[in-house]
């Protein structure tokens, strides 16, 4: 197992003496929101700018303890306040963005239509801390591409990889995720799995070792994997879980939330800048950590691209 981060604990050592991140917070009029920012800022993790209300924004910021100055920009309405983040981006004054209270249609729309995105298809990837699992999980695609074809599951791969690379996993394991571990052509999904597993031995997918189909018991336990007879290079030291549709993706992400206690941060990849993408209903603590991850994620896209 070569990771460099175990769990959220470690990100935080990595990213105390990096400089604060100025992100863009897109439709920060609501509680939850502003306390994650808030949390983050007085940590030293980001330096944001909020768009959204105002009036209701320096209201909420009353309310909050940790609150500091911060430059507010308002902005009557979803298209606007999203319009406004991209703005910032593509004059400097900010260095990522993160969904506040708006619809994920909504925040994504201006960015897919600035080209954002550069020359990859965009993807979301949850990065998980499991206490029953020895190191971080990275599930895709919970959030973005609801029902993805072969072609799209090779860009969603290969931007989750990417990811755990910048996140200093040398060689990230992925598991192509199926009801059965065997090719069945009367489940989609599996004959999917099968050509991304060989589409990664001859190139097609590069800086990982991806195996499929693949149930989610035999890719993270080897002992399951050992009952049945499975001889995967991944089984039980599985980096990146890749769902075969939206719908199963963020079901499994959220079980692992709710049922098992993990902590979660939800991010948007196959895009020039991080891009911080949580569910609304997700506790402050997976604000903070999502912009912990962003800090670390941009001085590392920063140095390479350098």
């Amino acid at each position: 197992m070569s990771v460099e981060f175990e769990n959220f604990e470690k990100l935080l050592q990595a990213v105390k003496d990096l400089p604060a991140l100025p992100i863009a917070v897109i439709d920060a009029d609501e509680l939850h929101v502003l306390e994650g920012a808030c949390k983050a800022a007085e940590a030293g993790y980001i330096d944001p700018v909020l768009i959204g209300d105002e009036a209701v924004i320096r209201n909420l910021l009353t309310t909050i303890t940790s609150a500091q100055e911060f430059r507010i920009i308002h902005a009557p309405n979803d298209d606007a306040m999203a319009a406004k983040g991209v703005e910032l981006i593509e004059s400097s004054q900010v260095k990522a963005l993160m969904k506040g209270h708006i619809h994920t249609d909504k925040f994504l729309h201006p960015i897919l239509a600035h080209h954002m995105q550069g020359k990859k298809r965009i993807s979301h990837v949850f990065l998980t801390d499991l206490k029953t699992y020895p190191k971080l999980l990275y599930i895709t695609d919970a959030a973005i591409n609801i029902n993805p074809d072969l072609s799209a599951k090779v860009a969603i791969v290969q931007n989750a990889i990417d990811m755990c690379r910048i996140m200093g996993v040398d060689l990230p394991k992925v598991a192509v995720l199926s009801a059965v571990e065997d090719v069945n052509p009367a489940i989609p999904s599996t004959i999917d799995a099968a050509c991304l597993a060989k589409m990664a031995e001859r190139g097609q997918i590069t800086g990982g070792i991806v195996d499929g189909p693949l149930a989610f018991d035999n890719a993270i336990s080897a002992e399951s994997a050992r009952i049945k007879g499975i001889k995967s290079p991944v089984s039980g030291d599985v980096d990146i879980l890749m769902a075969p549709d939206l719908v199963s993706g963020n079901i499994l992400a959220k079980d692992l939330e709710y049922l098992a206690g993990a902590r979660l941060a939800g991010f948007v990849m196959g895009t020039k800048v991080p891009i911080i993408l949580n569910s609304r209903s997700d506790p402050v603590e997976a604000k903070v950590i999502s912009c912990v991850v962003a800090a670390l994620m941009s001085s590392r896209m920063a140095s390479k691209s350098n």
